[in-house]
């Protein structure tokens, strides 16, 4: 058998293992009096139970006593690990070993029975992908349980909604589509684009534009902007690079992908941050990514409205729990529409682009106490005094213009490029890797593959190009 993808070769399984056919039922009856019998009222799938009775061969009693150890690091996990065995080997478990085992040791040898606990009753095929060659496509699952679908859109054209059917006319939606009244309109303008590959247009920022002192030099390394040298300095210090928008923005959303990798040595200290500035120069907000700790690797996030005189901070926190955010790798955000700021940070799963280890906070300044045009964006990486820098940089940024709603007017979700995600496994949606359940629409629901043929349709036609992944998934 492999656990977590690992074999031993010292076990050798034996004759009397206990692996059901199926995952075990309990039928609710109700019983009314005078009535023979009962009603079935529901079925409940109950977590399976797998006994594998083994054989341990070790050189020596003594090394039969370290064989129990190294047992013990494989099988004992705290959540389900996939469970494969040899005769069996298109079929995946999701198991936790349960109780203990009781070897009856002879001389170097061991036996006993190893038992496993599922609490997914049910066990899974290899993972299958289908393209869909069409708006309208047919799928064969042949699962003997209902399995769960995951679906990609990638949109090949503006749109306002996104949605996909079955044959039983369950539907998962995001978005509104449009009335015949309605006019689409795009309420992210993306204004500004840097994917930190040239300084060209970027020239060195001025005293007071950033909370330190500005020295040494930035460069790019042709992916991400970073300090060539930090200058010297007592406190805060190191090289700041700005540029102005094409136009003075109101309502703005700037987002952007940075990394400060602070996991390499505890002593190290440095920060990454985002500025954006107003015509004059004084600061609108800034983002920052950055480790003070010279005894401890502790990435800390932070996300203001103002400057370091008058301020207001989203964020100022380390994560839900220390370290959460060491090594930080991806998507900040900051935005503000009317007297309403948000600031999200998430690190970035880059072999799948979700977002996790999130962080979103929503502020509505009451007294619009901070309502500065934003017309230019800073750059600063630094290090504070003489202490090791860390690395780090910022790898692109975007900056948007946010058009106000209005009536009869329907913002577009997505455009080109952007990829939707309905997984009906973790029951989520992603745009771009972001969550975005709150575009979903009221009736849409995460519904199942069924045995046999399944249906569906996907709207707007000749919008999306669409792959689904799955496991078959059986009793």
């Amino acid at each position: 058998m492999t656990f977590r993808g690992i074999r031993k070769d010292y076990i050798t399984i034996i004759r009397g293992r206990k692996r059901p056919p199926w995952a075990p039922l309990q039928r609710n009856i109700l019983t009314v009096p005078g009535l023979p019998g009962g009603y079935l009222t529901d079925t409940v799938t109950n977590p399976r139970q797998i006994e594998v009775p083994v054989l341990i061969k070790a050189n020596s009693f003594p090394d039969l006593q370290k064989l129990k150890e190294d047992l013990a690091g494989w099988l004992v996990t705290d959540t389900p690990q996939e469970l494969i065995f040899d005769d069996e080997p298109d079929r995946v478990y999701f198991a936790v070993v349960d109780e203990s085992l009781d070897l009856e040791e002879i001389v170097k040898w061991g036996h006993g029975t190893i038992k496993f606990l599922c609490p997914d009753p049910y066990k899974y095929g290899p993972e299958k992908e289908a393209i869909f060659p069409s708006d309208v496509v047919s799928l064969n699952y042949n699962g003997t349980a209902p399995g769960d679908p995951l679906f990609e859109m990638e949109a090949t054209q503006p749109i306002t909604f996104a949605m996909i059917q079955n044959q039983n006319e369950e539907y998962m939606m995001i978005g509104k589509p449009i009335d015949v009244t309605d006019t689409p309109y795009a309420k992210y303008e993306r204004v500004f684009y840097s994917d930190c590959d040239s300084l060209t247009g970027w020239t060195t920022a001025a005293p007071g534009e950033i909370d330190g002192n500005i020295a040494g030099t930035m460069q790019t390394n042709g992916t991400r902007f970073q300090a060539s040298d930090y200058g010297t300095g007592a406190s805060w210090h190191g090289p700041a690079i700005k540029t102005s928008l094409p136009e003075v923005l109101t309502d703005f959303k700037m987002t952007a992908w940075i990394a400060l990798y602070n996991g390499y040595a505890a002593r190290q200290v440095g920060r990454v941050e985002i500025y954006l500035l107003d015509p004059n120069g004084n600061q609108v907000g800034k983002v920052a990514m950055k480790d003070t700790r010279t005894l401890q690797s502790l990435a800390w996030g932070e996300a203001r409205a103002g400057d370091k005189d008058t301020y207001k901070y989203l964020i100022n926190e380390y994560g839900d729990k220390p370290g959460n955010w060491n090594d930080f790798a991806g998507h900040v955000e900051l935005s503000r529409e009317g007297n309403r700021w948000r600031a999200y940070f998430a690190m970035v799963d880059t072999s799948t682009g979700r977002h996790h280890t999130r962080r979103i906070v929503e502020w509505v300044d009451t007294e619009n106490k901070f309502t500065r045009n934003v017309a230019q964006v800073v750059v600063h990486v630094g290090q504070f005094g003489s202490n090791e820098p860390i690395s780090c940089g910022v790898y692109s940024i975007n900056i948007f213009k946010i058009n106000p709603n209005q009536s009869n007017k329907v913002p577009y979700i997505a455009q080109p490029g952007d990829i939707i995600t309905f997984d009906h496994t973790t029951k989520d949606i992603l745009i771009n890797g972001e969550s975005r359940k709150d575009l979903k629409d009221f009736g849409a629901r995460f519904f199942e593959l069924q045995k046999g043929e399944n249906q569906f349709v996907v709207l707007p036609s000749n919008s999306f190009a669409v792959r689904v992944r799955y496991r078959e998934r059986f009793l």
